[in-house]
Parts: structure tokens; C-alpha cells; sequence
């Protein structure tokens, strides 16, 4: 049987949408948050030779610049004051939350409500500052080693680069905490996605252009548009789906009244972290590769070489550990999200049952083995979405922006956005009913 929520949002229309004065202020706001962040990543920092770069980008577009590049909406190969876009952030975020989960006084904070989550998020940002300025530096150390600079003062390059792309990151950093506050979705989310949805146009002109010419096969664009369509319809039915346990409440007295017994759901979602697993792996594993992909650039050691060469994307041992990290962070963060005990107590405070199952200790077992079951299928799900587009990409050298990750990152973004501007407008419904009611009851 539908509920209430679902029949008011299945007879919305457009005349509802008009009537939302403050849900049309939070898209604007957040449409023009967004095209402050598009323009702000054709503002580079100085100092930059702009021929040395393009030749740079052009060589190296199918590594790990080129996946941080179509992450960043191409800020990354402009070199933009938002190169680094909001990666130090969700990098920061990572630490913060694995510590959050070993060290006492973090975990003491997480209890305190929400005090304790502001703390947590200012030291999220001091963090930030650290990983930003270490990241800048050694991006003005590439740059000086591949001769894209043409500053005379090596120095001066190295602190202008530091502190532009500091003020860019926290720029972004305050840019998406608006759009989280003030607009509609996840800013930093939205903001992932903008750049990426940037980048698709260009990526798909330049497969055509590579078939017209011959570089790829016909039938290799066919199959590729039918795997994009595939892994859309894929994304859509398990983002959508839910394990649904059926919680009774039996019949209770209140007052003078005896309420009928009910029954309800507790709605368990198949993948409750959404995209974060894939984007927090390719923020984790950037780190490590880069400094070995760096390192071989001025190394002659064969060893180092080798291990840049695997360390690629579309190599075994990077798509190896690129799949253990996704698995790692999909268990790491619903264990965050999901708390199976408090979820039992709760329902047992409320007389509500599992049938069949026992309240308190036993239920909140049961609820523990459902989740952990969905999370592994959850985990397999990202896994496969994310790894085998990898093996299309390196073989026959279709851009990133056209995988896996990418199109689990878009398609799960505007469904979670569109979900938040149904929230809003059954909620502005609700209070339109409220008002009415309110009305009547006065004449």
C-alpha cells in the first residue's frame, strides 16, 4: 500500500514547483553557486607556459592526471586557482573519520551531538590547509621538473602556486558548504559532478572523431554506448533498492483510547554509502601513486619504473587495489551510518517486533547479519561498476569521464538532488494542508 508521502509525490506538478517560492531560491542559489565554480576553473595562476602544459596534459591524459582531470572539469590541465578542486577536503574527510573511529577523544566527540560534529569538521579543515599545501607543493615541483614554468624566480613560483591553490581549495571547501546549507543536494557532491558532466560533451566528440578517422572501431562505439546505457539502468535499480523487514506494533492503550496494532518497515538499502567508497579510493590511492609516478620521472631504478608502469590505471595491481579500497570503505562507512543496536533499542522502546525474532539483543543480531549481507552485495555492485569499464578505458583509450566511476558518481548525484527537490515540495504540500486546515478549524 502507498503511503501518504508517495501519493502526495506522484500527483505533484509543475503548478506545486511554482507555488515553492523557497525551493525555487535554494535552485537558483545553487545554480549559480555552480557557475561560479565553472568560471573560477579558467582563472589559472601565473607564472604558467601554456604550450609546455598542453603538450604535458596531452601525453599524459590517460594516467592519473587524466582521471583527476575529468574529476576537476579540466581546472587540473588549465592549472586553475580550483586545479585541486575539492579532493584535500574529501581526503581530510577520510582521515578524520578513520581516526574518528580508533582515537578516544574523537570518538567522544561524535557522541556529543551537534557541538561536537562542529568541532570534529573545523579540524576537518585544518587538515585540509596541511594536505592542500603539501599537494600544491609538489605540483609546483612537477611543473618545474617538466619545465612548464617560466618565472625566473623558482621560489616565487613555488609560494604563488602554494597560495593559490590553498585559496582555491577552501574556496571550494566554503562554496560547496553553502550548497549543502543554502541550495539543494550535497555541495561537494554537486560540485564532483558539475565537473565531471563538463567534461562528457568533449569526451564523446572526441570517440566519434576517433572512429571517423579510424582509431577505433564502429562496432567499439556501439558496444560503448550500450555499456554506458547498461551501467545507467544498473546504477538506477540498485540505488533504488531496498530490503524491507516488516516491524509490528501491537495493540496499546493511551489514555482513554485503544490503538489498534499496526505494521511498518524498516527500510534497508542495498548501498546506503553511495558514492563515496569509489571517490574516497581514487582520493587514497592518488596519494601513493603519485609520489611513485613522480619518483620514476628522476629514478633509473628498474624496480621503480615497473612498479609506475603497474600503478597506472587499467594495470592489475592498480585496478587491484583500487578494487580492495572500494570494498574497505563500502563496510568502513556503512558500519558508520548503520548502528544495529541503537536501531533494536529503539524499536523495542517503541513496542515494535521483527516476527519471529526477539526484541533487543537478538534483533539487533538479525539486523546485523541483513546489513552485513547487503553490504557485501553493495560492495560487489561498486566494485564491478567501477573495475570493468577500467579494462574498456585501457584498451582502447576512451577517456576516463566515460567510466564506471564516473557514471555511478553523476547518475547517483542528480538522483539523490531530484529526491531532495521532492522532499522540499511534498514538505511545502504538507504545509499548504497544515495552513488550509488551520483556516477551516477558525470559521
Amino acid at each position: 500500500m502507498a503511503s501518504l508521502a508517495d501519493k502526495m509525490a506522484s500527483n505533484m506538478n509543475f503548478g506545486a514547483f511554482s507555488k515553492a517560492k523557497d525551493l525555487q531560491h535554494r535552485l537558483l542559489f545553487t545554480l549559480l553557486a555552480l557557475i561560479i565554480f565553472r568560471l573560477g576553473t579558467y582563472v589559472p595562476f601565473p607564472g604558467i607556459n601554456p604550450n609546455v602544459l598542453h603538450d604535458f596534459f596531452s601525453s599524459n591524459s590517460g594516467g592519473l592526471l587524466g582521471m583527476f582531470n575529468a574529476f576537476t572539469g579540466g581546472a587540473l590541465s588549465r592549472m586553475s586557482i580550483l586545479a585541486l578542486n575539492i579532493m584535500p577536503y574529501i581526503s581530510a574527510s577520510i582521515i578524520v573519520q578513520l581516526a574518528a573511529s580508533v582515537v578516544p577523544s574523537l570518538m567522544a566527540l561524535k557522541k556529543e551531538g551537534e557541538s561536537g560534529m562542529r568541532k570534529i569538521n573545523q579540524y576537518t579543515r585544518y587538515l585540509t590547509v596541511l594536505i592542500t599545501v603539501v599537494q600544491a607543493f609538489f605540483m609546483a615541483q612537477a611543473l618545474l621538473a617538466a619545465n612548464a614554468v617560466i618565472m625566473s624566480s623558482h621560489g616565487m613560483f613555488v609560494l604563488t602556486t602554494v597560495v593559490s591553490l590553498l585559496g582555491g581549495t577552501m574556496f571550494v571547501v566554503w562554496l560547496g558548504e553553502q550548497i549543502t546549507s543554502r541550495g539543494v543536494g550535497n555541495g561537494a557532491s554537486l560540485l564532483i559532478m558539475i565537473g565531471i558532466v563538463s567534461g562528457i560533451p568533449g569526451a564523446i566528440a572526441r570517440v566519434f572523431e576517433e572512429s571517423r578517422t579510424g582509431a577505433i572501431s564502429f562496432w567499439v562505439v556501439i558496444a560503448l554506448l550500450a555499456m554506458a546505457f547498461t551501467l545507467i539502468y544498473i546504477i538506477v535499480m540498485f540505488e533504488r533498492a531496498q530490503r524491507r523487514i516488516v516491524v509490528h506494533y501491537p495493540k496499546r492503550q493511551m489514555g482513554n483510547r485503544m490503538m489498534q496494532g499496526a505494521n511498518s518497515h524498516l527500510p534497508l538499502k542495498i548501498n546506503p554509502t553511495g558514492v563515496m567508497p569509489p571517490i574516497f579510493a581514487s582520493a587514497l590511492l592518488a596519494v601513493p601513486v603519485a609520489i611513485v609516478q613522480f619518483s620514476s620521472k628522476n629514478s633509473t631504478s628498474n624496480f621503480v619504473n615497473e612498479l609506475a608502469v603497474l600503478l597506472t590505471p587499467g594495470h592489475w595491481l592498480y585496478i587491484g587495489l583500487f578494487a580492495f579500497l572500494i570494498i574497505f570503505f563500502t563496510f568502513f562507512y556503512t558500519g558508520i551510518q548503520s548502528n544495529p543496536k541503537e536501531t533494536a533499542d529503539n524499536l523495542k522502546k517503541q513496542g515494535g517486533f521483527v516476527a519471529g525474532i526477539r526484541p533487543g539483543h537478538n534483533t539487533a543480531e538479525y539486523l546485523d547479519y541483513v546489513i552485513t549481507r547487503l553490504t557485501v552485495l553493495g560492495a560487489a555492485y561498486l566494485t564491478i561498476l567501477c573495475i570493468l569499464p577500467e579494462f574498456l578505458i585501457a584498451s582502447f583509450h576512451i577517456p576516463f569521464v566515460l567510466g564506471g566511476t564516473t557514471l555511478l558518481i553523476v547518475v547517483s548525484v542528480i538522483m539523490d538532488t531530484a529526491s531532495q527537490i521532492q522532499s522540499h515540495l511534498i514538505a511545502h504540500q504538507y504545509e499548504g494542508l497544515i495552513k488550509k486546515a488551520k483556516l477551516k478549524g477558525r470559521f
